[in-house]
């Protein structure tokens, strides 16, 4: 197995093949799924590595003097070896992780074989594939909690351990000196206590993050505008505690602690700071200074961490490993969000750049987790099932005569009804607009007035009971999508629903019960993007693709407006209600549908990224952001395979490039073209000919399944199978 490794003489990190640790009685051997850096601790470690034989020596005065002892006890030529053979000596990194149980050794009956679980311990829950673990430095993870957000479990348990400290109680002002990693949470942990925090930290970002995540005020220890919150929170009394989560050789943390206190206030010490107690300050206040160590009670206690044996709950209510549980279910309530704390996800192979990046400031992060490879996440992960369409005694649709019209019915004449399809369908020959069907009867007279209507109603069961009509448009809100869909199918119509078919796996399946029920597999989905005209000749151009392709999908989709109505309640996640466009536009020029799916937000859920992975290798990855400027193209798509690659941008240019030439649609600008109208179209004369509609059901279904697997996948953090896909 691979593990993280580095030698404290000479500097050098590494990624090195080590032998995988058995299981032994008492623990449990895990497999990493996640492990988290702490950019504290470790990098300290690191940095301190990096130095001179002074430089170490300044920086561990308390190793310098158990060399002073061990030469008196042993002599000079003695000590000098030892020391050199320990310096010159591999040791291990990490400390807090998230994994799968692999084996479960004697003695332990909470976990089993598959489970998920948190693990804490500088000699446990390293950064390598495998690790033992004993007994009391992990815990099981709470059902539906993100394993990267379980892998903070040890120092989420380190910022609970100082809280505790701290003895803070409801309506408290506390202060947070450093908010690196372990002050955000501690910030979090207050917060969710009902304690009003202020933070102090040199780093705007970092002041800014806090204040996000439910500090009342933050700022640089240097400007007035943190004494002047305190004064304000506090009617000038002082706060009642404060928690040093800063490192470094400034005194400026423990100074600033006594001029902030109330009288007889709390100053609890969590980080690793220079402690020159100014004794006339803390005198006068009698301050309580407090140290909190690590992840609590049981901690350095081998007969506790290795041996196994608790400490009685009726003398020791928190020690680490309740303290690792309580954290796990803080996160999985809600209370406490790590996800805005994630500054980068790194692959394990990638760990030994990753730690130099941190270190040289080419990376700047809160919290830094590297993902491994072939960790039996993948195998557990969330699976959303693409259903098996069958037509059980599907019938044929009915061939029109060459002049009939076909008779058209709208549920939902909203703006992009009003806006991007009636406008096509009401100039079209062979088109009749028969009936138009809202829940309010006004909007239907006005769809009737202005696109010719024959009638309006408000009544749909009339409409889908109407034998002459041939095909229903589905164009109301998302959450109804599914079940008039349903309907229509039952009663033996053709249908056009528009994006998104279903908000459910239960919908999805719900929908294809009645294709099986009624044999009527007339659907299409509003996927119009796969008929824009400048994307069809974009792919003739290109041509045929023999190796895997790479699709890079980036939508400008911009903020919502405030009361929209995709911030309702029931109505599906924004990406649920129009993904689906680009999961299709991706699979038709891929060739295939997806079989996984993986995707993450940006701190904030504000920017969405997908990876979609298709048969052939092929993969897809659509960026959905929110927080791009406004006048920047809404739609940008690559498509590279085998020597050439295709650009869109934005439906209105489109070139093809290979190594022997270039082609461009035009130098100017086209009109934005999307394909409505010529999805229209085939849908049109799908329905009058009873010829096959414009996109298959499977294609349909999997692309649906896909979107909805993006969610999953949020929820479950991991990679999401569409089992059954093909």
């Amino acid at each position: 197995m691979k593990q993280v490794v580095q030698n404290y003489r000479s500097g050098e990190l590494a990624l090195l093949d080590v032998p995988a640790p058995g299981c032994k009685p008492g623990g449990v051997l895990v497999r990493s799924a996640y492990s988290l850096i702490s950019t504290g601790t470790e990098l300290m470690k690191v940095s301190e590595a990096g130095m001179s034989m002074l430089g170490k020596a300044r920086s561990r005065p308390d190793q310098v003097a158990k060399v002073v002892q061990s030469v008196a006890t042993n002599g000079v030529p003695a000590t000098y070896r030892k020391v050199m053979g320990k310096l010159d000596s591999y040791t291990p990194l990490g400390y807090s992780l998230c994994g799968v149980v692999e084996q479960v050794g004697a003695g332990i009956d909470d976990v089993a074989v598959g489970d998920l679980v948190a693990c804490a311990g500088n000699e446990h829950a390293l950064h390598a594939e495998l690790n033992w673990v004993p007994k009391n430095l992990y815990a099981p993870v709470p059902e539906g909690l993100a394993p990267q957000h379980a892998a903070f479990g040890t120092v989420g348990s380190i910022a609970l351990q100082g809280v505790r400290r701290g003895e803070s109680q409801l309506g408290d002002v506390a202060l947070v000196i450093g908010l690196g990693l372990i002050g955000q949470l501690v910030v979090q942990l207050l917060t969710a206590s009902g304690v009003r925090v202020v933070g102090v930290d040199p780093d705007p970002v970092r002041c800014e993050l806090a204040e996000r995540l439910g500090a009342a005020a933050c700022g640089d220890p240097a400007s007035s505008a943190v004494e002047n919150a305190v004064v304000e929170l506090t009617g000038g009394h002082g706060v009642d505690q404060v928690y040093l989560a800063a490192g470094g050789d400034s005194n400026q943390p423990v100074e600033l602690a006594a001029r902030l206190s109330r009288d007889r206030g709390r100053v609890v010490d969590i980080g690793k700071c220079r402690l020159d107690l100014p004794w006339n300050a803390y005198y006068e206040k009698e301050l309580d200074v407090r140290f909190s160590r690590s992840y609590g009670p049981g901690r350095y206690d081998p007969e506790y961490e290795l041996e196994g044996r608790d400490y009685p709950i009726g003398y020791v209510r928190w020690t680490e490993r309740r303290n690792l549980a309580c954290f796990l279910d803080l996160l999985a309530l809600g209370r406490v969000d790590v996800e805005p704390l994630v500054s980068h996800t790194a692959d394990f192979d990638d760990a030994v750049e990753t730690y130099r990046s941190l270190k040289d400031g080419g990376l700047k992060a809160v919290a830094v987790l590297f993902r491994y490879p072939d960790h039996v996440e993948e195998a557990q992960a969330p699976a959303v099932a693409v259903p098996a369409v069958r037509r059980v005694g599907a019938r044929p649709a009915p061939v029109r005569p060459a002049k009939a019209s076909v008779r058209l019915a709208f549920a939902g004449a909203g703006n992009y009804a009003t806006s991007m399809l009636l406008p096509h369908l009401a100039q079209r020959d062979g088109v009749e607009l028969s009936t138009v069907v809202t829940t309010t009867a006004l909007s239907a007279a006005n769809a009737k007035r202005k696109f010719g209507f024959a009638e309006a109603t408000t009544d749909l069961d009339a409409v889908l009971g109407d034998p002459s009509i041939d095909a229903v448009f589905v164009v109301t809100r998302h959450s109804s999508h599914a079940e008039l869909t349903r309907r229509a199918l039952l009663a033996g119509k053709a249908v056009f629903v528009e994006k998104p078919l279903a908000l459910t796996e239960d919908e999805l399946a719900g929908v294809l019960a009645a294709v099986e029920e009624s044999g009527n597999d007339r659907l299409q989905v509003g996927f119009n993007r796969r008929f824009a005209p400048l994307l069809q000749e974009a792919r003739k151009r290109f041509g045929a693709r023999t190796g895997p392709g790479c699709v890079r999908y980036l939508v400008n989709a911009g903020r919502l407006e405030h009361g929209s109505w995709y911030l309702r309640h029931g109505e599906g996640s924004r990406f649920a209600g129009e993904g689906g466009h680009f999961i299709d536009t991706a699979s038709w020029l891929l060739g295939a549908d997806p079989v996984s799916v993986y995707a993450v937000t940006s701190p904030g859920d504000e920017d969405l990224q997908v990876v979609l992975r298709y048969p052939d290798g092929s993969t897809a990855t659509l960026s959905y952001v929110t927080t791009g400027p406004a006048g920047f193209p809404k739609e940008t798509l690559d498509l590279v395979a085998d020597g050439r690659a295709l650009r869109l941008d934005d439906f209105v240019r489109a070139s093809v490039y290979d190594g022997r030439k270039r082609w461009n649609s035009s130098r100017l600008p086209r009109a934005r073209d999307k394909g409505q109208s010529a999805e229209l179209a085939a849908f049109i004369k799908a329905v009058r000919t009873g010829g096959p509609m414009p996109v298959p059901l499977e294609s349909l279904v999997a692309t649906t399944a896909a979107t909805l697997a993006v969610q999953a996948g949020l929820a479950g953090g991991a990679p999401v199978t569409l089992t059954g896909a093909r």
